[in-house]
């Protein structure tokens, strides 16, 4: 992504492919069906994306290297929730670069991300507060209120433009005094923030998680708990918790909402004339195609053959 805009998705593939810099892999878990708006504006030095989302689901993250990353809650509820701690209006997440993780949202939320270089970020607030005082270890932040209200309310200012007046962002006076607004804000609010104790005993629980996915990816077909547990190296019970609380579910259950999303991402670009539903079921683990389309039509409220026959989605040019 270049410059400034706005695309409406219902494909998670698509909106997928779209976050650029960032290895996403998604997990519809309930309905309604996917839909998201994303609004982007790249500036000098900051990159800004806004996000409203409708469809449950659980996304695993794999951060850029070279960049810090800040992301928080736009709305008022509770339904947002970094490696399982739920995200307030008034909290930030800082995310190290390289940092992969799990988001949950058990509903329709908004929410916002910021990414900076490390040494754009500590110039600029050596710069507004006289020395680097945004420097915090990753995790879960607590700013001051006013801080972090004006942080939301110049990030949400910023995708209203990208949304609906996209010709004023190419005036590079709007721009620079917008990139101006922002890094202030950011500055302020990171600067008067105070870590949550409970991230650092995120670290951990992140890492196995990390290691759980990787071995689902290794999977060909329907994986079994023991397997899973010997590959990432790890009790059962320790697992169980672990997805409880970062995924909502169990192991077994995230690793089948998996595998359906992926059949239906496999289904909506097949060629209904060269591939059957069956053919798609059994490549994703499911022996018998009858049961596939109960849970698959329970999943995402059709028929896997009507999304088979579907034509191509077109994404939705909102800018």
């Amino acid at each position: 992504m270049t410059g400034f805009g706005s695309k409406t998705f219902t494909d998670p593939e698509d909106y997928r492919i779209r976050l650029a810099g960032a290895e996403v892999g998604f997990v519809v878990t309930g309905r309604p069906s996917f839909d998201t708006q994303l609004s982007w504006i790249e500036l000098s030095c900051l990159r800004l994306l806004a996000i409203r989302e409708k469809a449950p689901r659980v996304a695993f993250v794999s951060l850029p290297s070279a960049l810090l990353t800040i992301s928080f809650s736009l709305a008022c509820n509770d339904l947002l929730m970094w490696n399982g701690l739920g995200l307030h209006r008034a909290s930030l997440v800082l995310h190290a670069p390289g940092e992969r993780f799990h988001q949950r949202a058990t509903g329709a939320v908004r929410w916002g991300l910021i990414t900076v270089s490390p040494h754009d970020l500590a110039h600029y607030s050596r710069v507004l507060l006289g020395a680097d005082r945004s420097q915090h270890a990753a995790g879960l932040l607590h700013p001051s209120a006013r801080s972090a209200a004006e942080l939301r309310r110049l990030h949400a200012q910023a995708a209203h433009l990208a949304h609906t007046k996209p010709a004023l962002l190419t005036r590079p006076e709007v721009a620079r005094a917008l990139e101006q607004d922002l890094i202030h804000a950011l500055v302020t609010a990171l600067g008067s923030a105070a870590p949550d104790r409970r991230s650092c005993l995120r670290s951990r629980r992140s890492a196995i998680m990390a290691r759980f996915e990787e071995a689902l990816a290794a999977q060909n077909g329907a994986p079994s708990l023991p397997a899973l547990c010997a590959a990432i190296g790890v009790p059962e019970r320790t697992l169980r918790l672990h997805c409880a609380e970062l995924l909502g579910c169990s192991p077994i259950e995230y690793a089948r909402l998996r595998r359906l999303n992926r059949a239906r991402s496999t289904l909506l670009r097949a060629d209904h004339r060269a591939t059957s539903v069956a053919e798609v079921a059994r490549a994703h683990g499911f022996a018998e195609p009858g049961r596939f389309a109960v849970a698959y039509r329970a999943l995402f409220g059709e028929a896997p053959l009507a999304t088979l026959l579907r034509p191509p989605a077109v994404s939705a040019e909102s800018a």
